[in-house]
């Protein structure tokens, strides 16, 4: 087989809060809608999508460097409520190790 494998490449995609490289699956889509940062966890919604850790440390630091108006290439600050209420209830239930 000269050296290829059978095993299938998994997507990689950068976290913007923390820019750690994660496979595709472990983070959460994020897509502003008129302003909006919304949680896209299908992944299904239109236009430019932003990749973060489902975490509040990561949401935090995303919003302190003011990576979703860099990503989106947005004028000003998004509101990023309705992610915040995403990430929150995710983590809330989440099995404890």
């Amino acid at each position: 087989m000269s050296g290829r494998t059978r095993a299938r490449a998994c997507p990689e995609r950068t976290c913007v809060g923390c820019r750690k490289r994660a496979a595709k699956h472990e983070l959460l889509r994020v897509t502003a809608v008129e302003g909006v940062c919304v949680p896209d966890p299908r992944g299904t919604l239109p236009g430019r999508g932003a990749y973060l850790h489902p975490e509040q440390s990561c949401l935090d630091l995303a919003v302190r460097r003011r990576a979703f108006s860099r990503a989106f290439r947005a004028q000003g600050a998004l509101d990023t409520e309705p992610l915040r209420q995403h990430v929150a209830v995710g983590s809330d239930s989440a099995p404890a190790p």
